[in-house]
């Protein structure tokens, strides 16, 4: 990519993943823990980045691979960068139907930080470019790009195996000893969920559900709703024409400017002007 001075911030969303240009003078990312694999993808001179306990300079070129349930942090100035969000179920059947897992399989990256990849760095940098394009057939060419992406990490960076405890179910790859409750938050994310109701549904006193949800997920039960309500927040903002204050009330916040609040520490970005960020394909 080549660097410019104009700030930029493209997104692009659909069903199974999103992806999120940036290029800004000072930026600060946050992704908290979730159910979904996270990628970033450094253009510019060098980012700082703390996973976990971890902390370190990510370089240009490098990438950053992150499992479910990993949290990241990342910080920087005159930056250029492209995150990626992506489904268990997205990556799973890119497996399944390149033949590289059976049923049953789960995949988890390797190393948390890519630094040389010459093949990886082009398909992110393709996938930035064609996300700043507005021509035909955009939406089937990032399509294209991100299987291709997919099946070079499940190639080059991932391993295979099986697992007893993981499940896809229709809320994504999760545990099934917390499927019950994960499913009771998506399917209410318009209302308060006390921690005893989530607990309640995993058959579980609050005190060990807390301490098995994090964990089993890295993060607390109301973080990941949190997390859970901003990702619907951002479906919502790109595919309705429903206000700022009728989409905080649909994901569970009692007034727009709470909902601001928490939708730009997550995104970096209030909800208008992710909404205009909003690649239509």
């Amino acid at each position: 990519m080549n660097q410019s001075r104009i700030e930029t911030d493209r997104v692009f969303l659909r069903t199974q993943y999103a992806l999120h240009f940036k290029r800004a003078s000072r930026a600060r990312l946050i992704s908290e823990a979730r159910a979904d694999y996270v990628a970033l993808f450094q253009f510019s001179e060098s980012l700082q980045c703390s996973v976990g306990a971890d902390a370190f300079e990510l370089k240009k070129g490098g990438a950053l691979l992150l499992d479910p349930g990993r949290s990241l942090s990342a910080t920087g100035r005159n930056v250029e960068y492209l995150t990626l969000t992506v489904s268990p179920s997205f990556v799973l059947d890119c497996a399944a139907r390149t033949g590289l897992v059976g049923a049953g399989a789960t995949v988890s990256f390797r190393a948390s930080v890519v630094d040389h990849d010459v093949r990886l760095s082009r398909l992110a940098q393709d996938l930035a470019g064609e996300m700043m394009q507005e021509e035909a057939g955009q939406e089937m060419v990032i399509g294209a790009l991100m299987e291709q992406l997919v099946i070079h990490l499940l190639r080059h960076h991932s391993n295979v195996r099986r697992s007893e405890e993981l499940e896809l179910s229709r809320v994504g790859l999760v545990d099934r000893r917390i499927r019950r409750a994960i499913e009771l938050m998506h399917a209410n994310l318009e209302r308060d969920l006390p921690l005893e109701e989530i607990a309640a549904a995993a058959y579980l006193s609050p005190f060990h559900f807390a301490r098995l949800f994090k964990k089993l997920t890295g993060a607390s039960p109301h973080a990941y709703l949190a997390t859970l309500r901003t990702t619907r927040a951002q479906t919502l903002l790109a595919e309705t024409d429903l206000s700022i204050s009728e989409i905080a009330e649909r994901v569970g916040y009692s007034s727009p400017s709470h909902f601001t609040k928490a939708f730009r520490q997550t995104t970096g970005l209030t909800p208008r002007a992710f909404r205009r960020a909003v690649v239509r394909g």
